[in-house]
């Protein structure tokens, strides 16, 4: 067998077993947190004057004006203030900790406490990839990245809109990618969001997959919401929000800042800013319905004062999630944020450095639920084949490094030094051998070897390692296993709204 054989199966084996891996991580280090008792005194503070003074507006839904005017909130026309504390009043009923469930029990996930998940990329509609560029997406690229996240032992969620299908019509999309998160992966995943109807398939899916009593009774759908910032609700995040919220299914509110347009030009004021929109909104999921699951998010990029164009890997957008997590934490609300974001337009050093910052900050910060974390580049508007499994070897390093230093009495080896003498080597120590498979993270896709040694097996890159990787990975995916009545009830689901849509467009 040549050393590129070898190296190939070796690289197969662990992508078989990271298939099977721990659903989600949990975290034994502590948090590292950025603001003081002081200063979260001034954010809240802060952030209760936003929402007394200038109030924030909820557009689109006169049924949400009347629930909040009837609970005490102060409503004219589309606008609505709040008295101090009020919000952080009617939030108290949401769980602090909570389970989504996944169609494979064993790949259930937690949202919140020590638990921290790792998402795909979510909503771009070009995808990339080292032999044939930049391209719109297509229903086949959402289900190639779907079949590559389900084996991904890393990536701990199927995540939503990997990718935009744009050879389906949008009307239809939901269905197909729901469709395609319930049949090709069996991990959790995230509901449409982008109208009432799309929602409300979303969540029949799952019930057709999982059982109706089931689904009203637990969480099984992730969805997230974007208010647009400053200080609004659109009609379509709002009713998408009410749906979910009626269901009991997990609602994260997430404002889209970019920072100097959508914010002011500070730390400080977008974190009040952001505090006061997620507050209001998850303070209405509460009145839809009590006890609802929900997240506080964060998407937090600066623009560049000089071009406008969104930055990514700043120190701005570590900071506020290092911030932030403090802020969910004093709500009793899991905390979602993002993770391997880069400007970059290839998986490049640019690529490499930009993400891993960011995902380190979510990591350091205690991140619940990381989105984002594979497949980003070109600011969100592309997913990248290659990125993501380069991606996925930084999201492993991560979890092994928030799982803290091991101080059993394994780990402390004093049989070792009794076994070696002074001036030998432990390569041969009864504690290594026990050990060596497991003792240090080794990553999939970096090179160690020799100068050599990687110049005779081909002098590849490490874009050239991953585009081989994505290939195996594909070529060796089996679907997981589906009742076929259920799959046949999910087809038959799928047609027939298909056509109900289509009757009804003009």
């Amino acid at each position: 067998m040549s050393r590129r054989s070898g190296r190939k199966s070796r690289v197969q084996a662990r992508a078989a077993k990271g298939a099977v891996s721990t659903p989600y991580v949990t975290r034994r280090i502590g948090l590292v947190s950025l603001i003081d008792d002081e200063a979260i005194a001034i954010i809240e503070r802060n952030a209760d004057r936003i929402l007394d003074e200038i109030g924030m507006e909820f557009r689109g839904d006169p049924d949400t004006l009347d629930l909040f005017k009837a609970h005490g909130a102060r409503v004219e026309g589309e606008r609505v203030r709040f008295d101090p504390g009020w919000c952080r009043d009617k939030i108290k009923t949401a769980p602090s900790v909570f389970t989504q469930h996944a169609r494979n029990p064993a790949r259930s996930i937690q949202i919140g406490g020590k638990a921290q998940v790792y998402a795909p990329s979510f909503g771009p509609p070009f995808v990339h990839d080292m032999e044939n560029g930049r391209r719109y997406a297509t229903l086949e690229d959402f289900q190639n990245i779907t079949k590559l996240h389900h084996q991904l032992g890393a990536v701990n969620h199927s995540g939503g809109v990997v990718v935009e299908p744009v050879d389906i019509p949008v009307p239809l999309r939901h269905l197909q990618m729901a469709h395609t998160h319930l049949t090709m992966n069996d991990k959790p995943f995230m509901g449409a969001v982008t109208a009432p109807e799309r929602a409300r398939d979303t969540i029949e899916m799952c019930k057709i997959a999982m059982g109706a009593d089931f689904v009203d009774e637990n969480c099984v759908l992730y969805s997230v919401v974007n208010t647009n910032a400053p200080l609004v609700m659109d009609e379509t995040m709002l009713w998408a929000l009410k749906e979910y919220a009626r269901a009991g299914q997990c609602t994260v509110v997430s404002p889209f800042v970019l920072g100097g347009a959508m914010s002011p030009v500070s730390v400080a004021a977008t974190l009040a800013q952001v505090l006061a929109e997620v507050m209001a909104s998850v303070a209405l999921i509460q009145l839809i319905r009590p006890g609802a699951p929900a997240a506080f998010g964060t998407f937090f990029s600066p623009i560049s004062l000089k071009t406008g164009a969104p930055t990514f890997g700043t120190p701005e957008g570590t900071q506020l999630q290092m911030c932030a997590k403090t802020l969910a934490d004093r709500l009793g609300l899991p905390f979602h944020s993002v993770g391997g974001l880069t400007a970059s337009k290839v998986p490049d050093a640019q690529a490499g450095y930009e993400s891993q910052a960011q995902l380190m900050g979510a990591a350091l910060a205690g991140v619940n639920f990381i989105i984002h974390a594979t497949g980003c580049l070109e600011g969100l508007l592309t997913t990248g084949y290659e990125k993501i499994v380069m991606d996925a070897d930084r999201c492993a390093a991560m979890q092994r490094f928030v799982q803290g230093v091991d101080f059993s009495e394994s780990a402390q080896a004093m049989e070792a030094f009794s076994e070696v003498e002074p001036g030998g080597h432990f390569l041969g120590a009864q504690h290594t051998q026990d050990n060596f498979e497991t003792a240090f993270w080794m990553g999939d896709m970096s090179d160690n070897g020799t100068y050599e040694q990687w110049a005779a097996e081909g002098a590849y890159w490490q874009h050239d390692r991953a585009t081989a990787r994505v290939k195996q990975l594909i070529e060796d995916y089996e679907a997981p296993a589906m009742d076929a009545g259920i799959r046949e009830a999910l087809e038959e689901f799928v047609a027939r709204r298909s056509r109900e849509i289509e009757g009804e467009q003009p």
